[in-house]
């Protein structure tokens, strides 16, 4: 199937943080399946209502109305990462939320593309009490998903999905590898031409840590990101304070020459 209408909704790792664009802002998962879809469809329009730091109920709140306002026939809906790192996480108000997205969306004749998260816990040790709420999350979303015909990435069960490689150094968001594997995942999940599960294959090649490597390691990520996250959280400050979607209008797709990346 062409898609002529894309809109993707949700928060920094659909907005593309980690993943550059070489001209100051973020490419990311949403704009390389954008990439994917054109190739099908050469009339293709994206937008993309993302914004970093927004939990799932601020995805709806803010972007759901304005996502359906513009009639997609294919729209993507990722959140719960910012509500899952919160000491007043829900998984069932998460999931709440994400199911009003999926049904309201559906309703409109539009097919919803969403995802599972990966084991956390395998990222780093301070991350391994997050592993329940993961699976608590995850469970909800596939019931949720399945329930409204919604396309699920899975990628919980995957080894390569918390492989280093693929998540930039704060642990939080994807890296310009992991969201061209998440654009990757998705082409496939929606049997895209071209598409295959060739996303969830390992990435060649390993990387042995000694004990010391993985100590210093820790010290630099709490120092560096987790430290400064805790301080806005104290202020009660989202990194996306007073920001908007970075393409708020369907607007055209030119693919890459050489295809998608």
């Amino acid at each position: 199937m062409a898609y002529a209408r894309y809109v993707a909704i949700g928060d920094s790792q659909t907005e593309g943080l980690g993943d550059p664009d070489g001209k100051g802002g973020w490419r990311g998962f949403a704009d390389r399946l954008a990439d994917v879809l054109a190739h099908a469809a050469t009339d293709l329009r994206y937008a993309n209502l993302a914004v970093r730091g927004r939990l799932a109920h601020q995805v709806r709140e803010a972007q759901l109305d304005a996502a359906i306002a513009l009639r997609p026939d294919l729209a993507t809906v990722v959140a719960g990462m910012n509500d899952l790192i919160r000491p007043s996480f829900s998984a069932a108000a998460v999931v709440a939320c994400l199911e009003d997205m999926f049904a309201s969306l559906t309703a409109t004749g539009a097919r919803v593309a969403s995802l599972t998260f990966p084991d956390l816990s395998r990222l780093s040790p301070i991350m391994r009490p997050l592993r329940n709420r993961v699976l608590d999350l995850n469970a909800g979303i596939r019931t949720a998903a399945a329930r409204h015909g919604v396309v699920l990435v899975e990628t919980f069960g995957y080894s390569v999905t918390t492989d280093p490689r693929l998540w930039s150094p704060d642990r939080i968001h994807a890296s310009p590898v992991g969201h061209a594997r998440i654009a990757a995942a998705f082409a496939d999940a929606l049997a895209l031409p071209g598409s295959d599960s060739g996303w969830s294959m390992p990435l060649p090649g390993t990387r042995n840590s000694t004990v010391a490597d993985t100590v210093a390691a820790e010290l630099r990520w709490f120092s560096s990101f987790l430290g400064p996250w805790l301080y806005r959280r104290l202020r009660n400050r989202s990194s996306g304070h007073q920001l908007t979607g970075k393409r708020p209008t369907l607007a055209p797709v030119t693919p890459p020459a050489h295809g998608p990346a």
